[in-house]
């Protein structure tokens, strides 16, 4: 397994991430023992980077997953939660408000059986509360050690910026990471939430790395998905996410280039996503171990660069205006230079 530093911080991660929303999910999810033997597997496996959130299966998969990392060493862990969905009936029992946060964050430490949480993630912006009112609490948990990173998920690029930058002129703790939908399928993130993370050193983790496991070739477009898939059980939500004639084109050629390399289809997919130094983990779930035995290796392969040129390929991805205009006419500003900024450390993206 290989490791890479979360953002501009000093925290090491595997670049893939277990991810365990399948942890106690009824329908296309698993069962305790299972989501224990799936943790042991991937520990064993050399990572130590896994991801959770209070609202998967109403926390049930931290229970879980407290219950499976009961036997290892916690410290050689990093554990990430999130909180920030609705998680009771009280008026209150939702978003990033302190009074939120702060029971979330207890609720979770009880739920995984630990002291503290490596990686503590907004699930998603709220637009009621005040960002200096979530900062200076994420800044308490940290001082109070129950949190030792703070990062994002579902942020716009200029949520991260205008965050990030309260925080500085506040003196309190900055986001390190944001976890966005990130997949050979699906690269929106490419326009302005990847450039805002370069930017701010934050690292991406991206969650539905296999596109819902479309890209692991196991889902025929004429066919359509069975009703006991994982597709077919979220219908509402993956068809209309990736079900297109565009993304069977792509995943035609992941399977081909998965064949030419002699590795599965969903570790191609994983690695194309790697193969980016702005992307720092993909989170990958399972339902069984045996599916935790056919990604995992993309923790320690690596695609050929002339490979990962042709699936980026397949279906050009239209980076739409300022980008457009900003190509057309960067002739205007560069030339004369020795060398670009962006090679001696700058973060610009061109």
């Amino acid at each position: 397994m290989k490791y890479r530093y979360l953002g501009e911080s000093g925290l090491l991660v595997s670049r893939v991430c277990l991810g365990t929303m399948t942890f106690g999910m009824e329908g296309w999810g698993c069962d305790e023992a299972t989501s224990i033997a799936i943790t042991n597997r991937f520990i064993e496996g050399g990572g130590n980077f896994i991801d959770t959130a209070d609202m998967y299966s109403k926390g049930i998969s931290e229970d879980f997953l407290g219950k499976a990392i009961v036997s290892h060493n916690r410290d050689e862990l990093v554990i990430a939660t999130k909180c920030w969905f609705r998680m009771g009936d009280s008026p209150n029992a939702k978003g990033l408000s302190r009074k939120h946060i702060l029971s979330s964050v207890d609720a979770s430490l009880r739920r995984l059986g630990t002291d503290f949480i490596d990686l503590y993630q907004l699930h998603g912006p709220d637009p009621f509360t005040p960002l200096e009112e979530t900062f200076r609490t994420l800044d308490d948990l940290i001082h109070s050690g129950k949190v030792r990173y703070i990062g994002c998920s579902n942020f716009f690029g200029w949520q991260m910026v205008k965050a990030n930058a309260l925080a500085e002129k506040l003196g309190l703790t900055r986001m390190i990471s944001g976890q966005h939908l990130y997949n050979l399928l699906r690269r929106d993130i490419e326009r302005e939430v990847l450039p805002a993370c370069t930017d701010q050193g934050m690292g991406m983790l991206c969650w539905s790395a296999i596109g819902g496991g479309l890209l692991a070739g196991k889902y025929d477009k004429e066919r359509g998905p069975s009703k006991e898939s994982r597709v077919g059980l979220r219908a509402a939500v993956d068809l209309p996410r990736y079900w297109n004639d565009d993304s069977f084109r792509i995943i035609d050629e992941v399977v081909a280039v998965a064949k030419e390399t002699g590795v599965s289809a969903a570790q191609t997919a994983l690695a194309w996503l790697l193969g980016d130094r702005r992307v720092t983990a993909v989170i990958v779930g399972a339902k069984c171990d045996e599916q935790v035995t056919d990604w995992l290796p993309a923790g320690d392969w690596d695609l050929p660069q002339e490979l990962r040129d042709r699936l980026t390929n397949v279906v050009p991805f239209n980076q739409g205006y300022p980008r457009e205009w900003v190509e057309m006419n960067w002739g205007n500003i560069a030339g004369g230079e020795e060398f670009p900024p962006w090679e001696v450390g700058g973060k610009v993206d061109r």
